[in-house]
Order: C-alpha cells, then sequence, then structure tokens
C-alpha cells in the first residue's frame, strides 16, 4: 500500500448533508460516515450506519427507507437472554448488509450509574456482567451477518450534560470491576470490529486520547486485535494516534481533519513512527476480512415480517411486571368498559430521542417538536411509532369495550374514570441523547393526574413507557404497575400480549428504581443546566458499588430492586451447590414451575460473601421456560473475576470461604451455600 492509501483509511467523513460542512459526494449513500475504500486491492468502502435499535435513516433523508425499530436497549437488558441477544444483532447485520452497510456503529453498554442519564435507555442496565454478555451476543450476530460491529462508548460516558467537557473521576480499581469490566467481557465474547471511544475525558484525559485505555488497557492487557475509533467530533488534537486511536471518524464534525495532513506531518517529523501507521492500518483491515465485511454490498430484500417477530419478542420478554394485586392478565368475559388514558395510547407507542432513532416498518403516528438542550437542535422531535396498545388491546380483548381520554383535563377524566369497570393510564417519561432527566418525577404532571384516577377508580393499572426509573408516590393506590420501556414498532401489540395473559411476563429490572433522588449516589446531573463548554469535573465516589451494590453496602432498600419482576405462575428454586472443578467454579440447581401457566424464571445467583467480606454481586443468570409442574436443571459457570478484586497488575481471588445465593432480585435473596476457594491470581 502507498502511504496515501494508508491515511485513507485512517479518517471518515460525515454522509450526511450538513449546514457549514461540504456536501458529500453524491454518489454516497446517506448515512452516518463513510471511508472510501482501496478499489486497486478490493479493499471496500466502510458504509457506517448508527444501529443501536436499528438501521437509522438520518433525519429520514433517504426517502422511503424504513428498517425494524428494535426496543430500547433496557428492554433486550431485561430479558436477561443471551440468546434473544444474539438473534437481535442477526437481525440488525441482515438490514445492514441489505441495505448496502458494512459498519454498524451500534452496541451501545455504558453502566447505567445514574438514574438520570439520557442515554441510559439505549444501553444495557447497571450490570457490567448482564450488559457485557448481551452486548457480546449482539455483536457476535450481527457480524455473523457480514458487516463490522461496534462497541461504545469507551469509557464512563454515563450521563449527557456536558459530555465533551466532562472529566470522569475514577480509580483504577473500581474502573476495572465495573464499567470495563462490561466492555471486556462483550469484547472477549462478541471480538466487534471495532471500539467506539467517548467523549468526556476520564481521569483528566479525553477518551480519544487516552493512551491508558486505548493502549495499555485495550490492545495491551486484553489483546485487543480490532481498531479503535473515535465518536464523531470527539478528535481534539493528533497526538491522538500515539495514544491508540486508530480512526478519525465522521472527520469532518471535528475542528480539523487531524489523520490526514497533521498526522503525514508527524510521520515525517519522526513524532509518529512507520510501524504505528502500519498497525492502524493493519487493524482496520484486519477486522473487514475477519467479520467479512469485504463482500460485496448488494442491496436486497428484508423479510421485515421475520424481523418484526424478533421486535415483538424483546419487547415482550422485557417488559416487567412491577406490581400485581391479582387484576392481571385482564379477562375477555362478563367484565366492563376500560378507559384508557394517557400516553397517545389509542395511536403508538413512545420512542427515545437521538442518534439511535428509527424510521419504523410501522409508521410514525406522531412527531411532534421540541427542542433539545443541545446537539440536535431544531431536529429533535418526541416520536411515537405507529403501534397503539389500545388496538391491540382491543383485538386481544373483543369482548370489552374501550374509549380513550387524553387526560388533559386531570378532573374530568377522573370523572369519567368513576364509571370505567377498569382505568389503564400509560404514563411516559420521553429522554434522549443529548438531555438528562432532572428528577425521578413523571414529567407534566403525570403523578397528579394518576393519583386523581386511581382516587376516583381503585381498578386502575399503569403502564409505564420510560427511558430511566421514576418515582411512584401512587404506587399503593393502584392495582398493577407494568415496565414497558420504549417498546419499539410492535410495542403495542406487545403490551396487549402481556396484559391480556397471552405472554406470561418475565422481564426483570436491569436497573434499580430509587425510592427517591436522595438514595442515588447523585441526586441529579452534575452541571445540569450549565451552559455548553463548561469545565466539569465528576468525582465517580461509589467506584465499582454501581447501581444495587450502592444500596446494598449503604443498607438502602429501593422502590423496586435490581431483578425484580412478577409472574402470573410461580417458580421454585431448589438444591443449590456449588463445585470447584479444576480451577472452575460451578454451580448447580434445579427450577420448578410450580404454578398454573407457562412461564419463564430468571434465577440470578448472586455472591454475598466473599473471603469473610460481605459483598453484593450477580455472578451468573439464565431465563428459564418451563410448563407448569416442569423441573429443570440448571449450570452456570462462574467467571473468577466477578469473584476477584483488581490489585495493580492483575485479578486476585482471596483464599477463605465464599457464599453464594440464588435470588429473585438483588433485594430478595435465598438460603446461603458457602465453599472454600484458594487463593488465585488472573493476568488483566
Amino acid at each position: 500500500m502507498s502511504d496515501d492509501e494508508r491515511f485513507q483509511l485512517l479518517h471518515g467523513r460525515l454522509a450526511i448533508p450538513w449546514p457549514g460542512l461540504p456536501s458529500p459526494p453524491a454518489h454516497w449513500k446517506i448515512s452516518s460516515g463513510r471511508v472510501p475504500g482501496i478499489p486497486r486491492l478490493d479493499i471496500p468502502d466502510l458504509a457506517e450506519t448508527d444501529a443501536s435499535l436499528g438501521i437509522i435513516n438520518p433525519f429520514g433523508l433517504r426517502e422511503g427507507d424504513v428498517a425494524t425499530a428494535l426496543p430500547a436497549g433496557q428492554a433486550l437488558a431485561a430479558t436477561f437472554n443471551a440468546k434473544l441477544a444474539h438473534d437481535s444483532g442477526v437481525m440488525l447485520g441482515a438490514e445492514a448488509r441489505a441495505k448496502g452497510f458494512n459498519v454498524l456503529l451500534g452496541g451501545g453498554l455504558n453502566l447505567a450509574r445514574d438514574f438520570y442519564c439520557g442515554r441510559n435507555f439505549e444501553y444495557l442496565g447497571e450490570d457490567p456482567l448482564l450488559a457485557g454478555v448481551l452486548a457480546g451476543e449482539s455483536v457476535r450476530g450481527s457480524q455473523s451477518q457480514g458487516v463490522i460491529a461496534t462497541v461504545k462508548h469507551y469509557s464512563l460516558n454515563v450521563q449527557e450534560t456536558l459530555r465533551d467537557t466532562l472529566d470522569a473521576r475514577i480509580d483504577e480499581t473500581a474502573h476495572r470491576e465495573s464499567d470495563l469490566l462490561a466492555f471486556q467481557i462483550a469484547i472477549e465474547r462478541g471480538q466487534p470490529g471495532a471500539v467506539m471511544g467517548a467523549y468526556n475525558r476520564i481521569n483528566g484525559e479525553h477518551a480519544s486520547s487516552n493512551a491508558h485505555l486505548l493502549t495499555s488497557v485495550l490492545k495491551q492487557d486484553w489483546g485487543y486485535p480490532g481498531w479503535v475509533m473515535s465518536d464523531w467530533g470527539a478528535v481534539h488534537s493528533v497526538e491522538s494516534f500515539n495514544a491508540g486511536l486508530d480512526q478519525q471518524s465522521g472527520a469532518t464534525l471535528d475542528r480539523q481533519i487531524w489523520f490526514d495532513g497533521p498526522l503525514r506531518e508527524e510521520l515525517a517529523a519522526g513524532r509518529v513512527s512507520r510501524a504505528r501507521l502500519s498497525d492502524a492500518v493493519r487493524r482496520i483491515l484486519r477486522s473487514v476480512y475477519a467479520a467479512g465485511a469485504d463482500r460485496p454490498l448488494e442491496e436486497s430484500a428484508i423479510d421485515y415480517v421475520a424481523h418484526a417477530q424478533v421486535a415483538r419478542a424483546i419487547a415482550a420478554q422485557g417488559m416487567v411486571l412491577l406490581k400485581n394485586d391479582g387484576v392481571l392478565p385482564l379477562s375477555d368475559a362478563g367484565a366492563g368498559p376500560v378507559l384508557v388514558v394517557g400516553g397517545q395510547a389509542h395511536i403508538g407507542v413512545l420512542a427515545g430521542y437521538g442518534s439511535s432513532m428509527v424510521t419504523p416498518v410501522c409508521g410514525v403516528a406522531a412527531s411532534i417538536p421540541v427542542g433539545a438542550p443541545s446537539g440536535f437542535g431544531q431536529r429533535s422531535r418526541q416520536v411515537y411509532f405507529a403501534s397503539s396498545p389500545m388496538e391491540a388491546l382491543r383485538n386481544a380483548l373483543p369482548h370489552r369495550q374501550f374509549s380513550y381520554d387524553s387526560g388533559y383535563f386531570p378532573q374530568t377524566t377522573a370523572a369519567r374514570a368513576a364509571h370505567a369497570s377498569l382505568v389503564i393510564v400509560f404514563a411516559t417519561q420521553w429522554q434522549g441523547e443529548s438531555m438528562d432527566a432532572d428528577s425521578l418525577t413523571l414529567p407534566q404532571g403525570q403523578d397528579a393526574l394518576i393519583a386523581a384516577i386511581a382516587q376516583a377508580n381503585p381498578n386502575t393499572l399503569v403502564v409505564l413507557q420510560t427511558g430511566n426509573p421514576v418515582r411512584m408516590p401512587w404506587l399503593k393506590q393502584v392495582r398493577a404497575v407494568l415496565q414497558a420501556w420504549y417498546p419499539g414498532q410492535e410495542g403495542g401489540a406487545a403490551i396487549a400480549d402481556v396484559l391480556s395473559g397471552r405472554v406470561n411476563p418475565s422481564g426483570r429490572l436491569p436497573v434499580t428504581f430509587p425510592l427517591a433522588e436522595s438514595q442515588a449516589p447523585r441526586a441529579r446531573a452534575p452541571g445540569l443546566g450549565a451552559p455548553d463548554g463548561k469545565s466539569l469535573t465528576v468525582n465517580y465516589f461509589e467506584g465499582s458499588d454501581v447501581g444495587y451494590r450502592w444500596y446494598a453496602k449503604h443498607g438502602l432498600r429501593p422502590l423496586f430492586a435490581f431483578g425484580h419482576g412478577l409472574s402470573y405462575t410461580h417458580f421454585k428454586h431448589l438444591g443449590l451447590k456449588l463445585a470447584l472443578e479444576g480451577n472452575t467454579l460451578v454451580a448447580r440447581f434445579e427450577v420448578e414451575n410450580i404454578g398454573e401457566r407457562l412461564g419463564a424464571d430468571v434465577p440470578q445467583l448472586y455472591l454475598v460473601e466473599a473471603a469473610g467480606q460481605p459483598v453484593r454481586r450477580l455472578v451468573g443468570f439464565e431465563r428459564v421456560e418451563l410448563q407448569p409442574g416442569e423441573r429443570r436443571a440448571v449450570q452456570m459457570t462462574i467467571d473468577v473475576r466477578l469473584l476477584a478484586r483488581w490489585e495493580g497488575e492483575g485479578w486476585s481471588q482471596h483464599a477463605g470461604r465464599y457464599r453464594f445465593a440464588l435470588g429473585r432480585s438483588a433485594l430478595k435473596i435465598g438460603r446461603r451455600v458457602g465453599i472454600v476457594l484458594p487463593q488465585r491470581t488472573l493476568p488483566p
């Protein structure tokens, strides 16, 4: 390869017409970005698309182009279903290739350290094992289709407020045991072709130029063979290249295309070695061929019907039944009229906002312009996918009468509610990229609306479509609460499936729901309301005690614990036993469905004591679907890093007694079972 050809691979351009920037070439398909290939060597263009929740059509500029819109990442995390994560990845990869793309800018797995982060809905919860396993499986599925998948945003992009200027401070042990462990597990499991850096700083250095993270940890300690790309507009200097950044992606959004002229000058001056240049190019090409992304891209037909079933399965399995006093599942026979209130439930379901927004196959029922605080400006819209829960309920329960009330006048709605046999309130919280929530309170007076309705009619249940946990001051006054997240293009049907009993709910919370803001490490987003560009330092003093581990350590009882979720049937866990087989710790037990319905349980194995020290850490999980009366044996192999501490140069499992317990949540755990383990050390 000539140097011109090498440098051509080291930076990409935005492939969207953007005010104030040069227009992309006319033959480029509008997309998130593109890196021109080298025809002489049969090296393909890298055609990049955002794909966290489906193949996006930026601002709808590809006229008529739709894609399967998956539920929020939190919904996928709530399934605790690794196979379903793989299936979703296969679907994403197939649609990407069929549309002419060979690089997916998806795989978000930043841990939900704070309840207010606007992009939590895209991510996979607060636990590194859960997030790492599901992200890795999704990546593995996508790359099976001949596309390159990424994991992002490496690392600690855990709030949107001042994300470009925030300096995330954390000590090495805490970082290795939490956010970095999630990335490490995902990379080991999925072997993604690329890792995308974050916008923020970590311990004083921008993620795109953080040599410790990019080179020492990722490439040396973990032996990662792929390439590191920047996020769009996240590169600040040519020094990023020597720090370990291999590609300046979407470079036209940066102040300068650093990885062209300036990098050539650094090479000529000897400040960048030719070996480093070859290493970056080799990493990119290695991933192209390892993933099969060199195969010619030919746009082809997409089986949207089959893909819709994947979206519907994630939505239904990811819904979490938080409370049920027996009102669910709903009966179709001999029951009176139902009043459906709020949430635009008569026309559709809410979607999250930002670069993960998909133009859905089902169409858009409403698109309401809303000025975002920053980032996407006037292009931000509150979007409802055309999948009406009320219409789906009518189909599922044809003998019941449904009517709709927007809830705009709460007292009038409450008066109507008093005459219904049942009221279903759809409550929403719109979240997205570039904006964080300012509290746990449902916006626009919805708490007062729910309270007024529940007072008028005690036979009230609530369906939540939110991007984050919310407070529920009305919880004791309602009969049931279903957390539906942002349920994607099949969301209306999936909600009806669960409420009617066609699907037995099996979702489990991938994040803790605090009782109040004061329980969390930070009660509000640091810097909230400050002007863009303001410097901000956030000390993540909770360290590796993220989410449920924070609550356990401080003896706090949240509103709903990580792992919580109800079913229409009942399960029993039996006979937990632990055995050390060679160097591998194995847990075995049985799960039995002791109820009267087909259903799925999600037994969670927690470490509760490590060498005499109390802890609370998820070390295994499995989704088990059982017929009534069926019993099944389950075996879990426990990753030693979940038992160990990071100590300087590697992982150390201290000698002593370790106790484990099966749990229905991080708070509700069963009998403790112990085993003595020897001292053991592992490399990074």
